[in-house]
């Protein structure tokens, strides 16, 4: 009996000895048709997740002014914050389930709640009605989208990488411009219900189409990986950088979510026209998610965000004093491109500081969930700053620029522990 077992363990021993160890990725192709096919797949699903929830701002203005004039600015806001909230905070969950190899369910699961949510909206009437559909279901929809598709663009790029993530997320800026004017043209001419449905309709073939062309270039692990790896917590530059996004986050979305309300109290800006506003602020965020891609391949990811994050808070301050048209559309033209660069390229640097690319879509995860905590609370508590008058906004502007320059200063500290580590290797 005891040589049986011992010829059994011999036999494990033997059987393991010659198992081939796991496979290493292969070296990402930096470009090629099927690089490029997920880059424009992604491009669409950013038109339709963050393009979304760049349009609350038109929303929100209808909401105060026609649909929900009961409730306050800043309970209104909370539809919009939740949406962006659960966009990027359940990346925590999406992150580690595309890890495991479930990349076409998140998108189906995700396409469906985004234009159910949207065709749910559409039926609303009452706040708790809107919350449910157009923040809870289409703010869920948008988690189990967005970080997959940055994951899946990011390992096929590595000297190419900010450039292909910064493509991607421009179509966000891309989607918030548009959608603005359709809402703006359509609401007055077939109702708002049928403006919604649109809307509704544009996002299902664009994500339909987008199914039909990505795909994950690495293999599942062949173990369950933890939602939240704390080994993560232990590299300084990556933990640093993770608080700096919750602070930029309060502050960002401030003016997104603000601009067309204060150009019609505070610069006297007739509605049509403010909520052009909004989409010229969301075109030029546009360009500031491809051009400074392409200065954060030469430069660096990390010095690049800091830049554009230090411009955010001066431009926040500097909101303070504009208070007509010219001011207004300068101001979104700058903002729009600066912040528009600050949401892209965080992307590459977090992958920049992750050590195994298998582990991308975990920590990717983790530092957004702390980053969507920001945007949840943010636009609230600047919605409780508001008083009257053309100065309403004064308050949440300094609360905007406070936050974000806060944020700018830990980005600092994690640049700087980076150098030392790489200078030490």
């Amino acid at each position: 009996m005891g040589e049986l077992q011992e010829l059994s363990v011999q036999g494990q021993e033997s059987t393991q000895s010659t198992r081939p160890p796991p496979k290493a990725p292969d070296a990402p192709p930096n470009g090629g048709l099927v690089a490029w096919l997920q880059v424009l797949g992604g491009f669409f699903i950013f038109f339709n997740s963050w393009g979304i929830v760049n349009t609350y701002g038109a929303f929100q203005s209808f909401y105060e002014t026609e649909l929900l004039q009961n409730e306050t600015g800043s309970t209104i806001s909370w539809i919009g914050t939740f949406q962006a909230f659960l966009l990027i905070a359940l990346s925590i969950f999406s992150g580690p389930i595309f890890d495991r190899g479930y990349l076409r369910e998140l998108f189906w699961v995700g396409s469906f709640l985004v234009v159910f949510g949207l065709m749910m909206s559409s039926l609303a009437t009452k706040y708790y009605q809107l919350f449910l559909s157009q923040g809870l279901c289409v703010g869920i929809g948008g988690g189990c989208l967005f970080l997959p598709c940055v994951a899946v663009v990011s390992t096929y790029f590595t000297t190419k990488r900010a450039l292909a993530i910064s493509i991607v997320a421009s179509r966000g800026s891309v989607g918030s411009t548009i959608y603005p004017i359709v809402f703006r043209r359509l609401q007055p001419a077939i109702g708002f219900p049928w403006a919604i449905r649109v809307i509704a309709f544009i996002a299902l073939g664009c994500l339909l189409g987008s199914i039909s062309i990505m795909k994950s270039r690495l293999s599942p692990s062949g173990h369950a990986r933890k939602l939240v790896d704390l080994a993560a917590f232990k590299n300084v530059p990556y933990t640093v950088f993770t608080a700096g996004l919750f602070f930029v986050f309060v502050g960002l979305y401030v003016p997104i979510f603000d601009v067309v309300v204060d150009a019609q109290i505070g610069s006297h800006v007739n509605e049509d026209l403010s909520f052009y506003i909004l989409s010229i602020l969301n075109a030029a965020s546009a360009f500031g998610r491809v051009i400074p891609g392409q200065l954060a391949d030469l430069f660096g990811s990390m010095e690049v965000i800091i830049a554009c994050t230090v411009t955010s808070a001066v431009f926040a301050y500097g909101w303070i004093g504009i208070h007509s048209l010219g001011g207004s559309i300068a101001f979104s033209i700058v903002y729009g491109f600066v912040s528009g660069a600050v949401v892209s390229v965080q992307a590459s640097v977090v992958a920049s500081l992750v050590p195994d690319v298998r582990y991308i879509g975990t920590w990717m995860g983790m530092s957004l969930f702390v980053a969507g905590l920001g945007i949840l609370i943010g636009s609230p508590i600047a919605g409780v700053l508001v008083t009257s008058g053309t100065r309403a906004f004064v308050d949440p502007f300094i609360f905007s620029g406070t936050f974000t320059i806060t944020g700018a200063i830990l980005f600092c500290i994690a640049w700087v522990y980076k150098k030392g580590i790489t200078k030490a290797e």
